[in-house]
């Protein structure tokens, strides 16, 4: 299966990179889903939005503040201000 490579990064660290086969991130213009392939974005973060990578390992999904996503033919790069881990329930 084709993967996407992610890096998710805030002003002070790295917060997560990988590979994953989905991305859905919340933006000012609404809620997108970068699947491999995906043609070159980029967008605004909602603030505070929420970022959700789905990897073979399951899902992760962080609580960002400002920033912006990018997609490229290299992969997915989230820029944020703060991003925090949100407590899985229920997976």
């Amino acid at each position: 299966m084709a993967q996407l490579h992610v890096e998710l990064v805030a002003v002070e660290d790295k917060v997560w990179s990988g590979d994953a086969s989905m991305v859905v991130a919340r933006t000012t213009e609404g809620e997108i889903g970068i699947l491999p392939g995906h043609a070159p974005l980029l967008g605004q973060l909602a603030d505070p939005g929420t970022v959700r990578i789905k990897t073979d390992s399951g899902d992760r999904a962080y609580t960002v503040h400002g920033g912006f996503v990018s997609v490229t033919e290299d992969g997915v790069s989230i820029l944020a201000e703060i991003a925090e881990p949100v407590d899985a329930q229920g997976h």
